[in-house]
C-alpha cells in the first residue's frame, strides 16, 4: 500500500507525524513524504526540519494521499496550480484522499471536495464555504473516499479511522495499543464547544501570534491575490498580518 503525505514549508508536524505513526504500522505500507521540491521543509514553529527525497514528479500515484495543515502557509499551497493539479492527478489514483486540519482547505482548492462536508481547525474552517464545501463541526467527517478531519491531534484519529476502514477492529487495537494512543488530558478542554469565550479569545491571539512567526510568511505578501485571502483571513479569524 502505497501512502504520499505531502509536506510543506510551515506545516505543522504533528499533522503529519501523527497519521505517519499509525499508517506506517498497517501491514505493507510504504510511506513517501513528498513536497513540491526535495529538501529541506521546515515546520511552523520553525524549530523542527524534515529531509524530502522526493518531490510530486516522482511520485504519480497513491492508495493514500494526506494533506497535512499549517498556520497560515496552507495558503500559498491553495494558490499553487502546480501543486493542485499534481493532488487533482493522485486523486485519480487513490482509494482514500485524506486533510488534516487547514489540509482540507488546499484540498477544497482544487474543487475535490465541492458540494461536499469536510472539517478543518475550528479557526479557519469557515473558509471551506469559499469553495462550495459544507463545514461540519465534527472531528472526522467522511465523504465516499474522502476524509477530512479537525485540527492537529485529529489527524491520529483519522488515521485509526482509516486504519479501521482498511484492516479492520483487531489490527487498529494492535496498533492503537503499539504507539499507546489513550488520551486522557489533564483539561477538557480540546474543542470550543467546551471552552468559555474569553479561552478562544486568549487561543485566537496567540495563533495570530504564531502565524505572524510562520516561516515564509513574508513571501505570501508578494503576490497581489494572495495578499487579498490574508485580508480575508483577517476579517473571519482575526489573524492582523503586518
Amino acid at each position: 500500500m502505497k501512502i504520499a503525505i505531502y509536506v510543506y514549508n510551515g506545516i505543522t508536524m504533528l499533522d503529519a507525524i501523527g497519521p505517519y505513526e499509525v499508517l506506517r504500522n498497517i501491514e505493507g505500507a510504504k510511506v513517501y513524504f513528498v513536497a513540491e521540491n526535495k529538501g529541506e521543509i521546515k515546520a511552523d514553529s520553525g524549530f523542527v526540519h524534515l529531509s524530502i527525497k522526493h518531490d510530486i514528479n516522482e511520485i504519480e500515484s497513491a492508495d493514500i494521499l494526506l494533506i497535512p495543515g499549517s498556520t497560515i502557509t496552507f495558503i500559498k499551497e491553495m494558490k499553487n496550480k502546480k501543486v493542485l493539479n499534481w493532488i487533482n492527478k493522485i486523486d485519480k489514483t487513490t482509494r482514500w484522499t485524506t486533510s488534516v486540519c487547514s489540509g482540507s482547505l488546499i484540498l477544497a482548492a482544487t474543487g475535490l471536495l465541492k458540494n461536499k462536508e469536510a472539517t478543518s481547525h475550528w479557526k479557519p474552517k469557515g473558509l471551506l464555504k469559499d469553495y462550495g464545501v459544507t463545514p461540519k463541526d465534527e472531528r472526522i467527517v467522511k465523504q465516499g473516499k474522502y476524509i477530512t478531519s479537525a485540527g492537529v491531534s485529529a489527524g491520529i484519529d483519522m488515521a485509526l479511522y482509516l486504519s479501521n476502514e482498511i484492516v479492520g477492529e483487531v489490527e487498529t487495537k494492535i496498533i492503537q495499543l503499539m504507539i499507546e494512543y489513550d488520551p486522557n488530558p489533564i483539561y477538557d478542554s480540546g474543542s470550543i464547544a467546551k471552552v468559555s469565550d474569553e479561552i478562544i479569545k486568549m487561543a485566537k491571539r496567540k495563533l495570530t501570534k504564531d502565524a505572524k512567526k510562520e516561516i515564509g510568511l513574508m513571501d505570501l505578501l508578494k503576490s497581489g491575490k494572495t495578499l487579498m485571502k490574508i485580508k480575508k483571513l483577517n476579517n473571519n479569524l482575526n489573524y492582523q498580518i503586518q
